[in-house]
């Protein structure tokens, strides 16, 4: 609808883990970097944890499609709400193994003969789950003995769980400690500052093929400040404000109009969080001033951020 008014051949802020509009700044790519490692090194377990829509999937799409030049199978789980014995069946079908059977210890057998056929000829095996903070304490135990599947000197198959910080805290739990200890790397995403939000909407706009500037300065200052930095929420505000500009015929867009939208999505009067750089040389006696000024604290907020 607005890409012919604004000149692009795509829609650049979707919802979609589109790894072409990775934006690949330094926490990023060594999040990036910690995967890929862990994968091809066979390190067994690898452990991602991030905030609600700070880009933890479209890291792990961008990394399994890393590979795509290597021999590398993988069973990618989106919905962790399984049992044991549908968790298993979802592995063996997402590695294309016809199951034969629903018991445990026949689909482990299949899925260990099928690993070893892998390793003989030199590809790698990696089993994601997104959303891991959802698994339940049975399937994470079944998930590390997983992790049995190995030879002499190698791992079989490469398990990479990623989550929100309730994950990290699930895996600080004494119940699943043997499992802590088999974890080899731990990465984190985090929300962009002021800065890194300009350059990731500047990237989503040139791969979306805008040459042009789309949104004034002080509207993208708002994006950020409404958005508190996480990803999926700037791709909301902008995906609005470019729909509103169109309807008013209105480029580039200005900062009124995502005031606009950041109010439709409850979003105007969120928490605004102050940055170190924000309070760095202020004395301890001025701090709370600064802070009770700046803070607009709204209930219902938080439940905003998670049911999206």
């Amino acid at each position: 609808m607005y890409r012919n008014f604004f000149g692009m051949n795509d829609s650049p802020f979707g919802t979609c883990p589109d790894p072409r509009y990775l934006y690949m700044m330094p926490q990023i790519q060594e999040a990036l970097a910690c995967l890929q490692y862990g994968i091809a090194a066979r390190k067994g377990f690898v452990v991602m944890t991030g905030e609600v829509g700070t880009g933890k999937t479209t890291l792990l799409k961008t990394v399994l499609s890393s590979f795509a030049d290597q021999r590398i199978s993988t069973a990618f789980v989106f919905n962790p709400r399984l049992d044991v014995l549908d968790f298993l069946e979802f592995v063996l079908a997402d590695f294309g193994i016809p199951s034969t059977t629903r018991t445990k210890s026949g689909m482990l057998l299949q899925l260990n003969s099928w690993l070893i056929d892998r390793f003989r000829n030199r590809e790698l095996c990696a089993i994601v789950v997104d959303d891991a903070q959802n698994l339940s304490w049975e399937l994470l135990e079944e998930i590390r003995l997983l992790t049995n599947l190995e030879t002499a000197s190698e791992k079989l198959v490469q398990i990479v769980l990623s989550g929100q910080p309730e994950l990290e805290q699930k895996l600080r739990n004494p119940c699943v400690r043997q499992l802590r200890q088999r974890i080899s790397l731990w990465c984190k995403t985090r929300p962009l500052t002021s800065e890194e939000t300009k350059a990731y909407i500047a990237k989503r706009l040139h791969v979306a093929g805008v040459s042009q500037s789309v949104f004034l300065p002080e509207a993208v200052q708002l994006v950020y400040r409404y958005s508190r930095g996480i990803p999926r929420l700037i791709n909301l505000v902008c995906e609005h404000a470019l729909i509103s500009a169109y309807v008013e015929q209105i480029k580039p867009v200005p900062a009124y109009i995502v005031e606009s939208v950041s109010a439709e999505l409850d979003l105007a009067q969120q928490p605004f969080v102050i940055s170190s750089t924000d309070i760095s040389g202020l004395s301890e006696d001025s701090l709370p001033t600064a802070i009770s000024s700046t803070i607009n604290p709204v209930a219902g907020f938080t439940d905003f951020l998670e049911d999206s």
